[in-house]
């Protein structure tokens, strides 16, 4: 398992990445041999570009644009020049999934491979009804077994809160769902008069000072209160002293800042699993030692 090293603030990488907060212009520089990974959430579709040896590029399309056509352009945007050698999607969005799908056919000439309980690798499932487990939570699993070793639980801060739990047999075996941090706060705005929509952000108060800022330090106290609880009720449940918890999603590296329970911040999670996914599935492929 690689050592962990810090790269900004709390966050650490156990992989190399380069990072793009929008679709780029194309690289001057053909890259080769490259797997090209989509995440499909409810709100964005996540992006990457990887190799043998880590995702090397990212970035973010809102989903929607796959219904109206627009995501084509901005993906092609995003490979440029890129040689492309397979394509892997996971989707918690079935009728987004055909069209990205038929996209990856049409313009890159590859057959997607999508991560279901068929195709998975990397981990085992101990789980009632493994075809009902979001393909997102299976992709952080094979990435959690593999760089954090097992036990281990991963921690999405997406449109829903969502922990999954790697046993100590290295199975997964199950997790947690909650609302989201901006669901919750959009939640009061919507279902109230007077409670405004609201820019999550650090407080250090305690007392709020006006109503921006009494929603502000619910969210984000009650919110790690939230989390700590959580993960004080898993080590409980695991029997274990020391369980590795990784969090990843849009809202991982403020919540986790002031949350020493959580051992590392990981955006690229989710893309990391489905590269080790594609990796293992390809025809002499293997995942690689950590």
């Amino acid at each position: 398992m690689l050592p962990a090293r810090r790269t900004s603030g709390t966050g650490w990488s156990f992989w190399p990445r380069i990072i793009t907060d929008a679709p780029a212009t194309p690289t001057p520089v053909t890259l080769i041999n490259m797997i090209f990974l989509l995440d499909i959430g409810n709100t964005h579709t996540h992006l990457g570009l990887a190799d043998a040896r880590g995702v090397r590029r990212q970035t973010n399309v809102k989903t929607a644009l796959w219904r109206s056509g627009e995501a084509d352009g901005l993906v092609l945007r995003f490979l440029g020049r890129t040689r492309i050698e397979g394509v892997a999607l996971c989707s918690v969005v079935p009728p987004v999934t055909g069209k990205a799908m038929a996209f990856v056919r049409r313009q890159l000439g590859h057959a997607a491979l999508e991560l279901t309980p068929r195709t998975l690798v990397g981990v085992g499932v101990n789980y009632p009804q493994p075809k009902r487990i979001g393909p997102d939570r299976l992709a952080n699993a094979v990435a959690l077994r593999h760089h954090f070793g097992a036990p281990s639980v991963a921690v999405a801060f997406g449109t829903a809160l969502a922990f999954d739990v790697v046993d100590r047999h290295g199975d997964y075996i199950g997790g947690i769902i909650a609302p989201g941090l901006a669901a919750m706060t959009d939640y009061l705005h919507d279902k109230t008069a007077l409670l405004p929509r609201i820019t999550i952000q650090e407080t250090n108060s305690v007392i709020g000072r006006s109503t921006r800022e009494a929603m502000l330090i619910g969210a984000i106290h009650g919110y790690r209160g939230l989390v700590r609880e959580l993960i004080l009720e898993l080590k409980r449940e695991l029997k274990c002293r020391r369980l590795p918890v990784v969090a990843t999603g849009g809202y991982a590296e403020l919540i986790a800042a002031k949350l020493p329970e959580i051992s590392a911040v990981e955006p690229n999670l989710t893309l990391e699993g489905l590269r080790l996914v594609w990796l293992a599935r390809h025809p002499g492929g293997k995942i690689p030692a950590s």
